[in-house]
């Protein structure tokens, strides 16, 4: 655990006691502060009360008695309104942060020879992959990585800091929306495409909650963008012509100037007057795919500014294990591959796994986003079939309808079966993917619990010849 240092002898208010609030608490209570804690739902308050923390009923307190609000990340700061706690604590002229913040201060606090360094990594989709393959790449390097903050560990509950160590964050917009003192000594900001847009009041609050992963930054600390999108482009051009850090661009759509980018799978370090071959990426069977291409560039970027050799890093771009939910090949059945890509949320993301595959039975579904699958008409020929569920089902065969086949499944359950039924009886080589272009909410908790659905689901059809491969 980190113990929060600034509020010391304070009361904190903590609303939304799920992991990342209960680590904030008892971070906070370790460094010296009091806490005062609610949660709408009686058995997370019973949680708490069960650990010895103090449950508070902040409906009715006495917000002046606060010297800040924790909030949670996933509850509404500004938009679609803000939460009735971010109202009484304006009210009372209360600050709002977030775990990043606390984290970020306590940092600041240290003195200098025991900060540790940091690195903050957010992007609309490859932010967790980036994040563990960049954690993974410094171990490999013999360095003490940390890895927290959206994945994993709430970033609070990782060890304590000492000055060797390197906390690798993943941050999404939520939680810098409620960040400002963090100075990330390198700072990865991978790509932004429209996501989340009902929180952050559309694109330009998305696109200005992403950029605050490079507040603060300076001489001697590093930004790593990537420029295959309109959005981040804009941001590198300017934070280049006005900003003393080391920039980085990074691409898996084209040659740079300057920078390290991917082509055909190569990847090339441009970051001095000779071009350097890096790494065949085609080699590295845990990162298909030109999305993680640019994962890759992004990890090795940030992992050289840190002092790791061009041939450690390459290193540890071969031997990464991959994550689960991402492009992960849960069993083999004959001549099917069965592909688990459930983090894949939005059509964005989608399209990373439907372009690395010529042919796929899609399993596609759940929550839809703004947009749909609209957005993915030019990678319907690459559908062999879709199998669709959830509340996104109607709306999802309404776009593939002339443009690819379909058939209505409700369920992963069912989904998988027939999926596989279909493919088999091809007596080809085929995958049946599960990418869903769909937040997971209506029928699961998380994207992991629908994964691990569909890995039951293939589990359940007969006895896998190969399971635990990674795509």
């Amino acid at each position: 655990m980190i113990p929060v240092r600034g509020f010391e002898g304070k009361t904190v208010a903590v609303f939304g006691l799920g992991r990342t609030g209960l680590t904030a608490a008892r971070a906070l209570v370790a460094g010296g502060a009091e806490v005062a804690l609610w949660d709408e739902k009686a058995e997370s308050r019973d949680a708490a009360v069960a650990e010895g923390l103090a449950v508070v009923d902040l409906t009715t307190a006495d917000w002046s008695k606060f010297a800040a609000l924790m909030l949670s990340p996933g509850v509404p700061l500004t938009h679609p309104k803000p939460h009735w706690t971010v109202e009484k604590a304006n009210a009372a002229g209360v600050e709002i942060l977030g775990d990043i913040e606390l984290f970020a201060r306590t940092v600041n606090e240290a003195p200098v020879h025991k900060r540790p360094r940091v690195v903050a990594i957010t992007g609309t989709n490859g932010k967790s992959t980036t994040t563990a393959l960049i954690a993974h790449m410094l171990k490999e390097a013999g360095r003490d990585a940390r890895i927290g903050g959206n994945i994993g560990f709430g970033v609070l509950g990782l060890e304590d800091m000492h000055g060797g160590a390197v906390y690798v964050l993943e941050v999404s917009s939520y939680q810098l929306d409620l960040t400002s003192s963090l100075k990330a000594d390198v700072s990865v900001l991978l790509n932004i495409s429209p996501d989340h847009l009902d929180r952050h009041g559309g694109m330009d609050g998305y696109v200005a909650a992403k950029k605050r992963v490079l507040l603060n930054q300076g001489k001697g600390d590093t930004a790593v963008i990537g420029v295959d999108d309109p959005w981040c482009q804009q941001i590198c051009t300017e934070i280049t012509a006005a900003n003393r850090r080391t920039i980085r661009p990074i691409s898996a759509a084209r040659a740079l100037g300057r920078g390290i980018y991917a082509l055909s799978g190569m990847l090339y370090d441009a970051t001095t007057e000779r071009v350097v071959e890096v790494a065949d990426l085609l080699r590295a069977r845990s990162l298909p795919g030109k999305h993680n291409w640019q994962n890759a560039a992004a990890a090795f970027a940030a992992v050289r500014a840190l002092g790791v050799s061009a041939e450690d890093a390459a290193q540890g771009l071969m031997t990464f294990p991959g994550l689960a939910h991402r492009m992960e090949t849960v069993a083999m059945m004959g001549k099917v591959r069965f592909v688990n890509d459930s983090k894949a949320t939005n059509a964005d993301a989608a399209r990373q796994a439907l372009s690395s595959y010529p042919k796929v039975y899609w399993i596609a579904g759940g929550q839809p986003k703004s947009g749909g699958i609209d957005s993915l008409s030019d990678l319907f020929p690459r559908v062999e079939k879709a199998y669709l569920v959830g509340e996104g089902q109607d709306a999802f065969a309404a776009t593939l309808e002339g443009k690819a086949a379909y058939v209505k499944c409700g369920t992963i359950e069912s989904a998988t079966a027939a999926a596989y039924a279909d493919a088999a009886a091809t007596g080809q080589d085929a995958i049946v993917l599960l990418s869903p272009a769909c937040a997971s909410f209506d029928q699961f908790a998380d994207f992991e619990a629908r994964g691990e659905a569909f890995r039951v689901a293939v589990e359940a059809l007969d006895r896998p010849v190969a399971r635990g491969a990674r795509a």
